[in-house]
């Protein structure tokens, strides 16, 4: 799960994936399917059998029967640990990873089908698909697929699951639903937890606010009724909805439609979490062409650099431009490439940097840890951890690299935070108290 986290606070601003994994637990199928392939894909079943005690046999059987035959070619799961897997290990995983990807699509297409205010049409691409010739069609263009082998798929009706994965996906729904460990930890994220956080002058959110080319805060429709929300008020309405679609008990509508924005966080257009214009996951996986396989960014990616539009941000969030901070995730920084994590005149400071190891070769480095006490903000780059074994061997652990971004001429103190603050109010309460009772406005009680 990819959180930014405060451990003085034990505030965590939610990333993509971890919605994703809170509307699998919630009972999201489309997330738990999601959730399943992610794993399978870095060969990372482990977290889902060993840690959340979740049985993935019975996708491992129903893998086994419908693509025992098929190479998988396009499915062999990416090992980024030190595990070493037999090619046996490996070629089942490629079936287990095909097998939950293809369902994935299906539950994705019932849920843009059902939510049409999502505007994820483009995402509907089981249907597109010419079965006889083995192309598809997106984006005004055929395609050669690569791989042509869908032996669940019905081209009369694509995103429905056959009798046989309705039942894998209620057995795998229910395995998630009473994983007690799993059900733990995403009610802690939801405790404590938030879209966004804003703590001693310092804004906090994992990816990204939708805006407009100009850079005013994009207007976005939330539920068939048509209201639309924007800014700070866009944050707030999306973290009642995830609540309500994992706590809701009473109202299946309500739960359901909870889950789905829950799910549309992950991979949506407008999501604050995920900022891209669409997630070309199918098109990854089965076309060769990788004009097919471009992501496009939020204006606000091309906008961070602007010390305009940071105020801007400051000013929705009731935080002071001239002395407040954004502290941004999700978009890894290519650090090899000259790239900096500190943008727009030191307002806004990316700490992602790719700490994930599938993101290290393009990054060059291992993320970045941010610093901040009463001295000022510090920032520490971290280059990539190769192996235990290495780091036994030649004695190799993590390197760090520390940059000084601000210094405070005068030491803070905790009457400056915000828990100062709140102290500061409640002496001041206590002072008005004790006032009272020295003038006889309380009576003392026997």
């Amino acid at each position: 799960m990819d959180t930014l986290m405060n451990y003085h606070t034990v505030d965590i601003q939610w990333g993509n994936h971890d919605v994703l994994w809170m509307a699998a637990a919630a009972g999201s199928e489309a997330s738990i399917a999601t959730v399943l392939r992610i794993c399978a894909r870095y060969a990372n079943l482990d977290i889902i059998e060993d840690g959340y005690g979740i049985n993935v046999l019975p996708l491992a059987t129903f893998a086994m029967e419908y693509y025992g035959d098929d190479e998988c070619l396009q499915f062999k799961p990416r090992v980024e640990s030190d595990i070493v897997y037999s090619d046996k290990d490996l070629k089942l995983i490629a079936k287990m990873h095909k097998a939950i990807a293809m369902i994935q699509f299906k539950l994705e297409g019932q849920i843009i089908k059902r939510r049409p205010h999502f505007n994820m049409e483009d995402r509907l691409l089981l249907d597109k698909i010419n079965h006889k010739e083995g192309t598809i069609e997106v984006y005004g263009k055929t395609y050669p697929l690569n791989d042509t082998n869908f032996p669940t798929v019905d081209p009369d009706n694509p995103y429905t699951l056959t009798p046989e994965e309705e039942e894998l996906v209620e057995r795998l729904k229910s395995s998630f639903l009473n994983s007690e460990k799993l059900q733990k930890h995403i009610r802690f994220m939801l405790t404590n937890g938030s879209m966004y956080l804003k703590f001693n002058s310092n804004l906090l959110y994992h990816g990204c606010i939708p805006v407009n080319e100009d850079g005013s805060f994009k207007k976005v429709q939330i539920g068939q009724s048509g209201n639309s929300y924007s800014g700070k008020a866009y944050f707030d309405r999306l973290e009642i909805l995830v609540r309500e679609g994992y706590f809701h008990k009473t109202n299946p509508e309500a739960k359901q439609y909870g889950m789905d924005i829950t799910w549309y966080l992950w991979t949506g257009a407008d999501s604050p979490l995920f900022g891209k214009d669409r997630m070309t996951t199918f098109e990854r996986y089965f076309i060769d062409d990788k004009e097919t396989h471009k992501e496009t960014k939020s204006y606000y990616f091309k906008l961070e650099e602007r010390e305009e539009m940071c105020r801007r941000i400051f000013k929705e969030f009731g935080l002071d431009p001239e002395c407040s901070h954004i502290i941004n995730g999700h978009m890894p920084v290519k650090s090899k490439s000259g790239e900096s994590p500190i943008k727009a005149n030191g307002k806004l400071i990316v700490i992602d940097g790719g700490f994930s190891k599938a993101y290290q070769g393009t990054t060059g480095i291992a993320g970045y840890t941010l610093i901040y006490n009463s001295y000022g903000l510090l920032l520490v780059s971290h280059n990539p951890f190769e192996s235990t074994q290495k780091a036994i061997e030649k004695e190799k652990d993590i390197h760090s690299t520390s940059m000084v971004l601000e210094k405070e001429l005068e030491r803070k103190r905790v009457k400056d935070t915000d828990a100062g603050k709140v102290m500061k109010s409640q002496i001041k309460d206590l002072e008005m108290l004790l006032d009272a009772y020295r003038l006889g406005f309380v009576k003392e009680q026997e």
